[in-house]
């Protein structure tokens, strides 16, 4: 199976894959569901590719927002760039991206989850039409996939972790209702996530019984396997840095695993299920993917479960003698920090002193900055350095 991850900008995405994602989906400027992210410009999207390619993984660009005449109007200059960059395919969920992608290039096209395709004649429907692969509904379950992946012939991709939406997956319209922006064009403000007054008659409740837990489907890699899931997709291009790293680590080992002895070992699972509690999230749920979800998947609460853990920056050089880190936050010497390798193991150090490049000892390490730290056996260029609070 594929590890499909998040890609927010081009940082992240140079995590996500040097933490063991065998492909990325991101956005360009226009045309993506997720506005408010960094996104990707088009020699970002260029240089994004060239990386991933060197890497051998792939690289898929998300068409999936429903546009007006006007947005079609600059589409297939766009598509163009894409094929000429080659990228390997891109997600659409409106029929007419799909048919421009056909007209102006001989991209893959892969169906995004907005459509909610969640049965095999829906499936069949986008065979016909040109799609190559269906990213199922978050309503689907493995059973579902099962089907369509064994009858139609497609490609099946699914989410396996991250943000669920309590809609069904492009149907929602609250967001157009409460903050007059469009949840199905990039502008979803999170409306589920707030606290609403229910009024029955006399009874008056009050609770965020519309947010609904994050997607967590670790115990479950081995059932994705057997259904012939092609792809486990991973939520959260807006996430940061040390939650793409460490999703795409444990995920990656725990597909090592299987692909190896067949099985995920118990042990190696639950350590993995701790690794995923060390950045913010809500409480996790496996959602619709054994049953249909109830109200056991409800977060009914408005914030996320906070981190105690923040990441303090990267490494950039590694010398025979020391390291340099690219500081992104605060931490002094005689704190214990933690070195994430892409292997998934830990290099814990704890920081006698803070040197800069030129030597010269240091009371904090400021953001923006780059300091020396002491050389470690089997830490590498782009390695995530946290710490916990």
């Amino acid at each position: 199976m594929e590890l499909l991850a998040p890609a927010g900008n081009l940082e992240k995405l140079k995590v996500a894959v040097s933490y063991g994602a065998d492909a990325v989906y991101l956005a360009g400027q226009s045309f993506g569901l997720r506005a408010a992210a960094d996104n990707f410009t088009n020699w970002e999207l260029m240089e994004a590719v060239q990386f991933v390619h060197t890497k051998n993984c792939k690289v898929y660009v998300v068409l999936n927002s429903f546009l007006f005449e006007q947005d079609l109007a600059t589409l297939a200059d766009f598509v163009t760039y894409l094929q000429n960059i080659e990228v390997d395919a891109i997600i659409a969920s409106d029929l007419a991206v799909v048919k421009t992608v056909q007209a102006m290039s001989s991209l893959a096209i892969h169906l995004s989850t907005q459509a909610s395709c969640l049965n095999l004649n829906s499936a069949l429907c986008w065979k016909d039409m040109g799609v190559s692969r269906v990213i199922l509904g978050r309503e689907a379950s493995l059973k579902d996939a099962e089907i369509i992946k064994s009858r139609s012939g497609l490609e099946v991709e699914m989410f396996i972790h991250g943000s669920m939406c309590m809609a069904y997956s492009g149907q929602c319209i609250i967001s157009n209702y409460t903050q007059g922006r469009d949840s199905n064009r990039g502008g979803c403000a999170h409306s589920c996530r707030f606290n609403y007054t229910l009024k029955n008659q006399e009874e008056v409740d009050s609770g965020f019984f519309m947010s609904s837990k994050d997607l967590n489907g670790l115990n479950l890699l081995k059932q994705y396997q057997e259904a012939g899931v092609d792809s486990i997709k991973v939520e959260g291009r807006m996430k940061g840095p040390l939650y793409v790293a460490t999703v795409c680590s444990v995920y990656s080992q725990a597909l090592k695993n299987l692909n190896e002895n067949g099985e995920v070992n118990l042990q190696d699972l639950a350590k993995g299920q701790e690794e995923l509690k060390k950045f913010s999230h809500r409480d996790y749920t496996q959602a619709s993917l054994l049953s249909a979800a109830g109200e056991e998947s409800i977060h009914n609460e408005r914030h996320e479960l906070k981190s105690e853990y923040e990441v303090l920056g990267s490494i950039i050089e590694v010398n025979q003698s020391f390291l340099i880190l690219e500081v992104k936050n605060y931490f002094y010497p005689g704190d214990q920090i933690e070195i994430l390798r892409f292997d998934g193991s830990l290099c814990t150090i704890k920081v006698d002193k803070i040197e800069t490049l030129w030597q010269e000892q240091l009371e904090k390490a400021k953001p923006s900055s780059l300091v020396k730290l002491p050389f470690y056996s089997g830490v590498e260029v782009n390695n995530l350095v946290r710490i916990q609070r």
